[in-house]
């Protein structure tokens, strides 16, 4: 199995709109950051996390036309708003795509792209729109995906919820304030783990830095990198400062990842 991070930035991106900041004016392509996506792939098939603004960009980026299925952990703005970039995945197969989440972001997401999912508007002929159709999942229940075993399970983010996702030895957790302890007993014998962490001091939503270090130290994956990254603190520097095991997460990186 092969993980490849698409964007690993905060939602502002980095560079972040006009900042002269150290890291948005770094030369270092790790410190260009979209927004937060992943891919998984193994034996052809192919999962995407999220739909984040920049996934055209991301997609064209690692060469990825089609697409077996769509998880998503939330409906903030900044996980979902490329949503209509699927429209190009969608096109080419002939029975659509599947997406598949928590049942109040699929329902947030028919809201406010009705177009997508209200199957009563019907596109006028010579036009597309992404053809996707909408499986709501049930958290701490194992479910095959696209031939992937996934495990999906609950994450306090301010006043709502985020799904992470366990598929094999690898563990896809974003947008998280904490690690429940009932969570982290299902985190156990991971080979990687990605693990938001977004600033060195304290956020009311997110894992700090040092919050998401003392987690992933606690969950005790071989190796853990940190996603949704903001400008603060450069690449290089940020890797230099981590312990052993654990380092930022950059847009490209891929890991491969023994076990389905």
């Amino acid at each position: 199995m092969r993980l490849t991070l698409l964007g690993t930035g905060t939602s502002f991106g980095v560079p972040q709109v006009g900042c002269d900041c150290r890291t948005c004016t770094s030369p270092d392509p790790r410190d260009k950051r979209t927004r937060t996506s992943a891919l998984i792939e193994a034996d052809g098939r192919r999962l995407l996390i999220d739909t984040p603004p920049e996934l055209r960009l991301q997609l064209v980026g690692a060469d990825i036309r089609k697409l077996d299925a769509v998880l998503f952990t939330h409906a903030h703005a900044d996980h979902v708003h490329g949503i209509d970039d699927l429209r190009a995945i969608s096109v080419r197969q002939s029975n659509g795509l599947a997406v598949y989440g928590p049942t109040d972001t699929l329902a947030e997401l028919a809201t406010r792209f009705p177009y997508i999912f209200d199957p009563a508007i019907v596109t006028p002929a010579g036009t597309t729109k992404p053809e996707l159709r909408a499986h709501a999942i049930e958290p701490d229940r194992e479910t095959d995906i696209a031939g992937f075993r996934v495990l999906p399970f609950t994450l306090p983010h301010g006043s709502k919820t985020v799904f992470g996702y366990r598929i094999g030895a690898l563990a896809y957790v974003t947008d998280a304030k904490t690690i429940p302890e009932t969570v982290r007993a299902q985190l156990a014998g991971l080979e990687v783990l990605v693990l938001n962490a977004l600033l060195s001091r304290p956020h009311p939503l997110h894992l700090s830095i040092p919050e998401a270090v003392a987690a992933a130290q606690a969950i005790g994956a071989r190796r853990t990198f940190l996603t949704h990254l903001t400008h603060e603190t450069p690449h290089a520097e940020l890797l230099g400062r981590l312990p052993s095991g654990i380092e930022p997460a950059y847009d490209g990186l891929a890991i491969d990842v023994s076990g389905v």
